[in-house]
């Protein structure tokens, strides 16, 4: 049904304007991309989830947009948030599958590659000729996979036999290459290896039967006696150390998607609350249902706004007079603060929608469902927490 109403001059989700922070141009590439995002994302993405199965089409599509690992390419981290939360907002799915890509294996390549790794690879998956995935997690190990990692790597001569199994593994049933991650049987530091995915004894299998992220295509990883040879280990890991820096960028984008997820909530329920009519009134007439669309955005708005300071201290970081940028207690406050935030938002939205609300054909559905992703990725609620309550009284309560 149509809006009865004029909506063009209501009030835009960024209700505090946070967007004027970012500078003239980025402005102008953030519009670029809502314009793609809204004619080659939006109205195929339900389609997509329901169908379980990724776009590959469109990867140079998003590759034409020139937006790989953001930062590296001279934006700010402001911008490079804004980005994921409007990717986001048009389909989690699409986002996470380029954090993944950039966030996870570009950008390790820019930290850690040797010469000859990035000459072979960087520009590639930069322009997405190349897919990347991020293969941390086992079948075991979750939070605890510094101290428990399964996976093995032996040195044998110039390569590396890698045994075990990894497990939700996003891009990882299509992915050309794999940052991976082992223990060495000799020393037992943590190696990190480029591993190709096609490489006899690599066995990918697809995690069917998902209530969120269906368009992402993770995978179980069973490495077999693979061989990887020494050119293709990153000579700049050496400890879980530096895997803990690229998780805490990674950490705060899934902020970022936090926000992307309520704003995109609060469209779809504003929308809905001006268009659907009940005992002849909009839906958005009601008080009950106003206590609900504000606190929906009151939330977006106090989650935006934490993400906004922490992109600040990010580039802020390193100039004089500013603070080194945010450690792990601020992105794992971020993280936290901002899932449960976007919990209450879409189960306020979905609540709005009533029955229409559990069917994707309205569009919150699949909001509602993705939320429970990234409530759990990048480190659980609860171990968020744990992480600032130990920066905050010093003692652990990880065991």
């Amino acid at each position: 049904m149509e809006s009865r109403f004029d909506t063009s001059n209501l009030p835009a989700a960024d209700f505090l304007g946070f967007e004027s922070l970012l500078s003239d141009s980025e402005r102008a590439k953030l519009d670029d991309v809502r314009d793609f995002l809204a004619k080659e994302v939006a109205p195929s993405a339900g389609d997509w989830w329901n169908r379980a199965e990724f776009p590959h089409d469109i990867l140079p599509k998003l590759a034409a947009l020139e937006l790989s690992t953001p930062v590296q390419q001279g934006y700010s981290h402001l911008f490079g948030g804004m980005i994921i939360a409007e990717m986001t907002r048009a389909d989690t799915s699409l986002a996470t599958f380029f954090m993944v890509h950039h966030d996870l294996f570009v950008e390790a390549l820019h930290q850690f590659g040797s010469a000859d790794q990035k000459r072979r690879l960087l520009q590639a998956a930069m322009d997405l000729r190349i897919t990347g995935a991020f293969a941390l997690t086992e079948p075991q190990h979750g939070s605890d996979i510094a101290g428990g990692m399964a996976t093995t790597a032996t040195r044998d001569g110039n390569t590396w036999i890698l045994n075990g199994a990894k497990r939700w593994i996003g891009n990882g049933t299509f992915c050309d290459y794999m940052l991976l991650w082992a223990r060495d049987t000799e020393t037992s530091a943590v190696r990190g290896f480029i591993l190709d995915a096609t490489l006899p004894g690599v066995t990918r299998t697809v995690i069917e039967n998902k209530i969120a992220l269906r368009t992402v295509q993770n995978a179980d990883i069973l490495l077999e006696d693979v061989r990887v040879a020494e050119a293709d280990r990153f000579e700049g890991i050496d400890s879980f150390s530096d895997t803990r820096r690229l998780l805490l960028g990674s950490r705060i984008l899934v902020g970022w998607q936090a926000v992307g997820q309520q704003l995109a909530a609060y469209d779809v329920a504003r929308r809905y609350a001006l268009e659907r009519y009940q005992f002849g009134r909009p839906l958005g007439s009601f008080q009950l249902i106003q206590d609900q669309l504000v606190t929906m955005l009151g939330n977006t708005t106090a989650s935006l706004a934490l993400m906004v300071r922490i992109a600040q201290l990010q580039d802020g970081a390193g100039s004089a007079g500013t603070p080194e940028g945010p450690g792990m207690p601020q992105a794992a406050l971020a993280k936290s603060y901002t899932t449960a935030r976007m919990r209450e938002t879409v189960a306020l939205g979905r609540s709005i929608l009533g029955g229409n609300g559990i069917v994707t054909d309205y569009g919150m559905a699949k909001i509602f469902a993705d939320a429970e992703a990234i409530y759990t990725y990048e480190g659980s609620y609860e171990i968020n927490t744990l992480i600032v309550g130990r920066a905050l009284t010093g003692l652990s309560a990880i065991v």
